[in-house]
């Protein structure tokens, strides 16, 4: 990868905001069904039995993961042949029509076996899009950000996941706070996605605003005049180490992400038998406070080397988990869960911070897009949206409270794995600009 030519400050802000708003609708989205997830396991999945009726919901909101590489692995080619501008156009259009989706369909009640049809659309339309949109986003930001500061601008990303944790959160606090049971279910739980979807045509505009990085003008042009292999056989290849490298450096993340703040809601309700409020208060303050901790991480990433930052993230996110949910399990309140909370987002949010950064440098610039793409959707699939799903399978099967620790503790191992295992190919690729602790 060529070092970025300089770009001026108005167009770098610009690429910031347009590559970091489809990504901060994603999370909002993916939020708001798992907060709610009670709430629409009644309203479009109603069954005898609760547990159930619960699985099944899961089961929806994983079937927008199982899609994801698909999307991810066509919308990806689609931006290294095109262009990054238009694939973020296209995204986040198909990701505002399935959050109204959401927010609109009537009730199984209604409308019968067509409700949970249309959310399962639904669900597919959004997950398609969002397999493209961490990966042309990040790409873009990568192309345009100065090369020593590559880990800083990345983590963005993470800073638009934790805005939208905490607006998410915020707005279930709310709306669980002040409306009655009855008004939540009926259409209080709705108001998010709707309001979500609006954001659709402002990020739309935003996008076609800006222009692809020259750096990857430039990485086209050269392919079009030269006999390369095709971007997906490429990615498979020659770079087949870097994407299994670029898996693990997600593995840990995305389960933890999805765990503490997706599934913790539903957890802290059935185990802990606290109040939903409580957890979301205490995810929403801590989506605040990530946007802090991400890019000083990814500052930190900058100065002393990417994996000098996540691998002790790791380890101490493999350490502490078991020990958390030990302490509040033994000692629910409130209190004690937003205590826990707080010490797994400062370790969540160092792990995240650098990883933008990091796979965005793994893979040359004409086939970027596709290569980030396959990463971090299989991970994000297999270890992210489906973790509700096997978690809240296994917690029933075993009937263990600690199902979610164990969980988290073989996602750290196998991340750790993964990027020690498959490191040393970062040696011998074309990378870029030669990071310290690399």
């Amino acid at each position: 990868m060529a070092t970025n030519p300089p770009t001026d400050a108005a167009m770098l802000r610009r690429a910031v905001l347009a590559s970091v708003i489809g990504n901060g609708l994603e999370w909002f989205d993916f939020l708001i069904y798992g907060f709610f997830a009670t709430v629409i396991a009644d309203v479009f999945f109603p069954a005898r039995n609760a547990e159930l009726s619960l699985i099944l919901t899961f089961a929806t909101f994983g079937i927008g993961f199982i899609v994801r590489p698909f999307g991810g692995v066509l919308i990806g080619l689609y931006a290294d042949y095109v262009g990054r501008q238009a694939a973020l156009s296209l995204l986040i259009l198909l990701m505002a029509i399935g959050t109204v989706m959401l927010g609109l369909v009537p009730g199984y009640a209604t409308i019968g076996i067509a409700a949970p049809i249309l959310v399962i659309i639904a669900r597919v339309l959004q997950g398609l899009s969002v397999g493209g949109e961490f990966a042309s986003a990040t790409a873009m930001l990568v192309e345009y950000a100065p090369a020593t500061r590559r880990h800083y601008f990345g983590a963005f990303q993470m800073v638009s996941q934790s805005f939208a944790v905490a607006l998410a959160s915020g707005m279930g606090y709310v709306l669980t706070s002040f409306l009655s049971p009855v008004a939540l279910n009926s259409w209080g739980w709705r108001v998010p996605f709707l309001l979500g979807g609006l954001v659709g045509p402002v990020g739309f505009y935003i996008r076609r605003k800006v222009a692809d990085a020259p750096e990857f003008v430039a990485a086209r042009e050269q392919a079009r005049h030269e006999a390369v292999r095709p971007p997906l056989r490429e990615v498979l290849v020659d770079h087949g180490g870097l994407v299994l490298c670029a898996i693990g450096t997600i593995v840990c993340g995305t389960a933890a992400t999805y765990l503490w703040n997706s599934y913790l809601p539903v957890y802290v309700v059935r185990t802990l038998h606290l109040p939903l409020a409580a957890p979301l208060a205490g995810i929403a303050i801590c989506g605040l406070i990530n946007m802090v901790v991400n890019p000083a991480a990814g500052a930190l990433a900058d100065r002393v080397g990417p994996y000098r930052v996540f691998f002790p993230a790791v380890i101490v996110a493999g350490i502490v988990t078991y020990p958390l949910f030990a302490f509040v399990v033994a000692h629910p309140s409130r209190l004690n869960l937003f205590g826990v909370q707080v010490v797994a987002t400062l370790v969540l949010g160092a792990i995240a911070g650098p990883i933008p950064g990091l796979m965005g440098g793994f893979f040359p610039a004409r086939v970027r897009s596709t290569a980030l793409a396959i990463s971090y959707n299989v991970s994000v699939t297999l270890f992210g949206g489906l973790a509700p799903l096997t978690v809240q399978w296994l917690s029933g099967v075993t009937g263990s409270r600690f199902i979610p620790a164990y969980y988290l503790v073989g996602a750290a191992a196998l991340s750790l794995f993964l990027v020690a295992g498959f490191r040393p190919a970062l040696r011998r690729e074309v990378i870029g600009v030669a990071m310290p602790g690399d």
